[in-house]
């Protein structure tokens, strides 16, 4: 059964998130995504409101872009967020937007190898481990978590170049592809995977997140039938994507609606 969830668009504000997560749980809907743009809201304060709003609802950030914090900053926070709502929170990294990386000083020449030793510093933090590293980017001295996850906490990359596809089936537990994904694109993304996977001997899931849309709330027929479209492809989970507001509309009434619209139009036709 393809997992479908819903994405709260940056322009969301932070103080409309609480009733909007509230509404999604309600709802029934599995997850509630959110991604982290500059200079908008920041995901771990966004993701702990929704977090603590709810108490069945998976929060999915979609993703963090890695030159923003360090790895112990990251570390501390995600695992403070999974310690106080267990196996809720979906963790997703990425590169960030260069442009962006670059307007705030943090842009690096190679974001790929950030990255790749941001990632494996990070999943032997979470897994309370001592680190000790010196890499290119990320220089750790005997750095251990006083406060890891008490369990394991999945990291998803999101991502699209063939490079570091293959470094996310090689490191990372799931992927997460943007709005627009087609189910041709999926296949193809499931076997740049595969070769990361196989590099790195794993044979353990490795979850396909697609974000799709965006959809208006009115055909969910339409909708489904792209939600059964890319999960026939390889998506584990659909996340759709509302349409932004419109001009001078406040976007929490829009995502609340949206949410209604997914959970009890769309969802009984998959």
């Amino acid at each position: 059964m393809t997992i479908l969830g819903v994405v709260a668009l940056p322009g969301v504000p932070p103080e409309r998130l609480s009733s909007l997560a509230a509404v999604a749980e309600g709802a029934g809907l599995a997850e509630l995504w959110l991604w982290e743009d500059c200079f908008y809201a920041g995901s771990v304060a966004t993701a702990a409101t929704m977090l603590a709003a709810t108490s069945t609802l998976r929060v999915g950030i979609g993703v963090q872009p890695v030159p923003l914090r360090a790895v112990p900053l990251a570390a501390m926070e995600l695992a403070a967020l999974d310690r106080i709502a267990p196996g809720r929170l979906l963790a997703g990294l990425g590169h960030g937007v260069q442009e962006w990386m670059g307007q705030v000083g943090v842009r690096v020449e190679s974001p790929l190898t950030l990255l790749r030793e941001y990632t494996v510093a990070l999943r032997a933090l979470l897994a309370g481990e001592e680190v000790s590293t010196r890499g290119r980017y990320v220089q750790l001295d005997r750095v251990r978590l006083v406060w890891p996850p008490a369990g394991p906490l999945p990291l998803y990359l999101g991502t699209e170049g063939p490079r570091s596809l293959r470094l996310s089936g090689e490191l990372a537990d799931g992927t997460i592809l943007p709005g627009g994904t087609t189910p041709d694109r999926v296949r193809a993304v499931r076997e740049l995977i595969d070769e990361g996977r196989a590099t790195a001997g794993r044979d353990d899931p490795h979850r396909l997140t697609v974000f799709a849309g965006p959809f208006p709330d009115g055909d969910a027929q339409f909708v489904a039938d792209e939600v059964r479209a890319l999960a026939a492809a390889g998506a584990d989970a659909v996340v759709l994507l509302p349409m932004p507001a419109a001009s001078g509309e406040r976007a929490g009434p829009d995502h609340e609606a949206f949410v209604r619209f997914v959970a009890g139009a769309v969802r009984p036709l998959l």
